[in-house]
């Protein structure tokens, strides 16, 4: 519909976005653009003109600027990003806020973030709700604030906390954000009537935090928050710009800086980063889409059943337990449950010394925990999850015994990280209620969750498996049944193409040195150590008797395990961890078994420089993600980039490794995988890489060198 920018009558919907109410002499700006109040032009529009109006009504002495339903304004519409923005953009919308004559107060429910809280920062007080979530997040789509937020926030809370909160992305509960000055109250009650109140108490009074004084801080505890916060940015270019903006709060005129701000955050949402980032975004959101199920029902789900208390399994519980669901936690025996529940509880300590939970928050959390080992207390449960060893025959025998258990209606979910689901799913005679569930370690920490749907898996157990991952606050991504599904079947072509690489010359310091300075968290031969060696060497054998003899195999892992070379946890894997470092260090031994194989296989050792390690690797993965995607394991080839950087540390900057593949000039990709196809020789399969990446394809093609 048109939009009005014009006056309006109070109570008149300005446009189908914004709409003004009044009571007495307050005026309520109400902005309803569903589902998360998205800073969209046509909210722009109505709330310019909806201030305007409001300014010059003379009945109306303040104004109260708050959200439909449950929320305030959860950001920018970032559709608008790839193209010029249309006027009016943010910054005159802030303008007429700061500059309006009468005092305007930021009403927040559920969340007020970017865009949305740099409104709320250009109003004169601010309260929200217990359960409201405040930041500025822009950094995480490659943008800093566009519209004052690196100018007006250092002004309530300083220099070095701002750069914290700016430059990490951070979101903030209500009760930090009243502690550290963000918010000027929090509404016990009804939030419109509080803030009603705080405008009157205002007495037409301004309070524009363009004219407060930044706190003082000395110089060192300014850098020193710069330094911290760009270290775990690795290389992060918004990050880096974020933290110089905020730092002009300090040293120039409100304008000026301001004027800089806006600058930088436009050309920073053109960049290679911020576009492969928005399109993550998407991508996410995407990943959840199942079509055929769109009308399925999600089953209830009150209380959860967790079937091994290992490290997998008490983090599984840690997922349900943060999201107040109540748990069973069962164990095979009494010894192995004291351990599950000893384990539990050192997790939620560390959360308490770290200053991230109360006390308090970790006696609730402990006490919706039910231990028990006999399985018949799972008779009542809605969702049961197997957590237990990785070995087909041990759960073969538990899913047998589970469908005997459970009760009508309950979901039985595996969480199976390579084997046949299909399987698993016919030994409970109920297979329609069976779906995989696959967490990632840390399952506490890590937000992937890979739902995988089986062959009779019902549109109702998947449907609520995707409402499960929402509740605990996961990505989850659809795969169908194949060995190691969409995730660890990509990582295995990526780690199998970094072990050809050691025998042909290179050392796993080099190849992870190299992939880390890509972008990725971790290079793969510290990844194994971190998770264990024995993990991919026991799947090794138990594929051992149908793999192709003629295939090339490095066995160069199998010599570490069979020499206890398990990683961390043994003190020596790939690296070696002397008195229990983190931190490995290369190791002559490893050095010594990787040269004696290159000597087995007839290879002789050459430099391996660092633009091949990332190219033959990273390549690796989109050949086999061409592949699974034409089997079907995957929906579409936005969920590769999904899992990989979500599940496996692929940085985000690059936007996932077929969104990356797809920049590369055609003839340098074809290059590359004809590299891998030699390296691999007998047996490598070609998949149909350029239809994969045609969707992902830029408007322009921007070659990369290589």
């Amino acid at each position: 519909m048109p939009i009005n920018t014009d006056a309006a009558a109070p109570g008149e919907t300005l446009n189908d976005r914004v709409r003004i109410e009044t009571q007495t002499s307050i005026a309520f700006v109400i902005i309803d653009n569903p589902p998360v109040n998205a800073c969209s032009w046509e909210t722009r529009c109505g709330l310019l003109a909806a201030i305007k109006q409001c300014e010059h009504d003379p009945a109306i002495a303040a104004i109260v600027v708050m959200g439909a339903s449950r929320m305030f304004m959860a950001g920018a519409d970032i559709s608008e990003f790839d193209g010029p923005i249309r006027d009016p953009q943010m910054p005159a919308v802030i303008a007429a806020i700061e500059d309006c004559a009468k005092p305007v107060v930021a009403a927040m429910s559920g969340a007020a973030l970017g865009a949305g809280f740099e409104v709320a920062l250009a109003c004169d007080a601010r309260i929200a709700t217990e359960d409201a979530v405040l930041g500025l997040p822009e950094v995480l789509l490659g943008v800093i604030p566009g519209a004052g937020g690196t100018q007006r926030l250092p002004r309530l809370i300083g220099i070095s906390r701002a750069i914290n909160l700016i430059g990490r992305g951070s979101r903030v509960v209500a009760r930090a954000a009243l502690r550290d000055g963000m918010i000027d109250a929090i509404a016990s009650e009804d939030l419109r009537e509080q803030a009603a109140q705080l405008a009157r108490s205002l007495k037409g009074e301004k309070r524009r935090l363009r004219d407060v004084l930044v706190p003082p801080e000395t110089e060192a505890v300014i850098e020193a928050a710069g330094v911290k916060t760009l270290a775990q940015a690795q290389g992060d270019r918004a990050v880096a710009a974020a933290i110089a903006s905020v730092r002009k709060a300090a040293t120039l005129p409100f304008e000026q800086a301001l004027a800089e701000e806006r600058a930088a955050f436009q050309d920073l949402r053109q960049s290679r980063e911020a576009v492969a980032k928005r399109y993550l975004f998407f991508a996410e959101r995407e990943a959840a889409r199942v079509a055929d199920i769109k009308n399925a029902k999600a089953r209830t789900i009150g209380r959860v059943g967790i079937v091994g208390a290992g490290t997998m399994g008490v983090g599984i519980a840690m997922c349900f337990l943060d999201a107040d669901v109540a748990i069973s936690l069962v164990e095979r025996d009494a010894p192995s449950l004291e351990a599950g529940i000893e384990r539990l509880g050192v997790a939620y300590r560390r959360m308490v010394d770290s200053g991230r939970i109360s006390d308090e928050v970790m006696t609730l959390r402990l006490a919706l925990v039910s231990p028990s080992i006999d399985m018949q207390t799972l008779a009542d449960v809605d969702l049961i999850i197997e957590a237990v060893f990785e070995d087909m025959d041990i759960k073969r025998s538990l899913m047998r015994q589970l469908g005997g258990i459970a009760r009508p209606g309950t979901v039985i979910a595996s969480n199976t990280s390579y084997l046949d689901l299909d399987a698993l799913a016919h030994e409970t005679s109920r297979p329609s209620d069976v779906v995989g569930l696959h967490f990632f370690a840390p399952a506490q920490v890590m937000r992937l969750l890979e739902i995988v749907r089986g062959a009779d898996t019902a549109p109702d157990v998947l449907a609520t498996a995707l409402s499960v991952a929402r509740k605990i606050g996961k990505t989850p991504v659809i795969a169908r049944v194949g060995e190691g599904f969409i995730g660890n079947r990509l990582y295995s072509a990526y780690r199998l193409q970094c072990e050809f690489m050691l025998e042909e010359g290179a050392l796993p310091e080099q190849i992870d040195a190299a992939l880390v300075a890509f972008g990725f968290a971790m290079g793969p031969f510290a990844v194994a150590d971190l998770s264990g060696l024995d993990i991919a060497w026991r799947t090794r054998q138990r594929l051992a008797p149908t793999r192709d003899p003629q295939t090339r195999y490095s066995d160069i892992l199998d010599r570490l395990c069979e020499a206890g070379r398990f990683g961390q946890k043994s003190g020596k894997g790939w690296y070696v961890y002397p008195d229990g470092a983190r931190r490995g260090i290369p190791d002559d031994e490893t050095r010594i078994v990787i040269e004696e194989a290159s000597r087995r296989k007839g290879l002789t050792r050459r430099t391996i420089n660092e633009s091949e390690i990332v190219h033959r690797a990273i390549c690796a993965i989109v050949n086999e993600a061409a592949l699974l995607l034409a089997e079907g394991v995957s929906q579409r080839a936005s969920d590769v980039d999904v899992v990989m950087v979500k599940g496996y540390g692929f940085p985000t900057r690059e936007g996932g490794p077929l969104f990356w593949a797809a920049r590369l000039a055609p003839q340098d990709l074809q290059g590359w995988l004809s590299v891998i196809a030699t390296s691999i020789g007998h047996g490598f399969r070609l998949g149909d890489v350029a239809a994969t990446l045609a969707p992902l394809a830029p408007a322009t093609p921007r070659p990369q060198s290589t």
